[in-house]
């Protein structure tokens, strides 16, 4: 059966002799220097099979055979193989093999007509033909080529869109998160004030109490209605988290969350590790109220050392 460059050759308008002279010439490379090489030898004459095959195995045959053949010739009044079923003109066996594949015909038969070669303005038809349909094979393939890299580049468009947009739902995923922690942060402030100015008015019911009852007068004001009735304590609430301002020794400031029941060198190491100051050695210590907190305060917790539910902490130069 023919080949795929043969058969491709051959729909360009070749002769089946020319197409497989022209692959075994080129060395079987592909269409593409077999068409260059007929393109070249548009002039020479149709190949018999007995050259193809003299090409193919190196060697001249032998005289007996030429004799043979020469009174086979002789003896034989054919000029072509014709097709019963379409009516085409062949030369060779291999021809009528070809067609017989392709179109599936199968009746075949000797005949006396000679198929007229190919005049010089149907040569030049024809190659102006052939390099038309090897130009439109280059556009198709440079198409195709261009097609595959749009889907390319449309796939990497498509798949940095999907990473951005991850990107932008995480964003919003963690505003979201940060903006609930200042929303509680805010409201146990408001619960801390609120318990605050609730313990002052409760003082300054029992301060006019205690006056009222050294002076003799009735101590109506203990039982005053603007003397809260909720002055007790309310119970302590666990914190989980807490928010750590840490003031550096260059003015700036770090701001982080841990967990109330992480010891107080986390928030040390935090420092080490994200600190703009100045290197060297150096104290934790709060403000209010002043606390310089020593080495067995680092492996307390930091809900034990009241920085729950947040706290400023400020690093101190160490000049020990």
């Amino acid at each position: 059966m023919p080949s795929a460059d043969v058969a491709m050759l051959v729909d360009m308008g070749f002769t089946l002799s020319k197409a497989e002279k022209a692959l075994q010439m080129t060395g079987n490379k592909g269409v593409e220097p077999a068409m260059e090489w007929l393109l070249a030898h548009s002039d020479d004459g149709e190949p018999s099979a007995e050259s193809l095959e003299v090409q193919a195995s190196g060697s001249a045959p032998p005289e007996e055979a030429k004799s043979s053949e020469a009174t086979e010739e002789s003896a034989t009044e054919a000029k072509s193989l014709k097709c019963d079923v379409c009516g085409k003109l062949f030369k060779s066996s291999l021809e009528v093999e070809f067609h017989a594949t392709k179109s599936g015909h199968d009746s075949f038969s000797e005949s006396l007509e000679e198929k007229k070669p190919l005049t010089d303005e149907e040569k030049k038809e024809k190659l102006r033909l052939l390099e038309e349909r090897m130009k439109q094979k280059r556009k198709e393939r440079e198409e195709n080529e261009k097609q595959e890299a749009y889907e390319r580049e449309k796939f990497r468009i498509k798949s940095g869109k999907e990473i951005a947009e991850a990107r932008r739902r995480l964003e919003e995923l963690e505003m979201k998160k940060l903006l609930e922690q200042r929303k509680r942060e805010k409201e146990e402030d408001r619960i801390a004030r609120q318990k605050i100015r609730e313990q002052i008015e409760a003082d300054k019911a029992a301060r006019r109490a205690k006056q009222a009852e050294e002076s003799g007068q009735p101590a109506v004001s203990a039982t005053s209605p603007t003397t809260p009735t909720s002055v007790a304590p309310a119970p302590k609430r666990d914190y989980n988290q807490t928010k750590i301002q840490i003031r550096l020794t260059n003015g700036e400031t770090l701001t982080q969350s841990f967990g109330s029941k992480e010891q107080l060198s986390a928030v040390r190491l935090y420092v080490e590790m994200h600190r703009t100051d100045p290197p060297g050695p150096f104290n934790l210590m709060t403000s209010f109220p002043r606390k310089v907190f020593q080495t067995d305060d680092y492996d307390a917790p930091l809900d034990v050392l009241g920085l729950v539910p947040s706290a400023v902490v400020i690093v101190q130069k160490n000049v020990e």
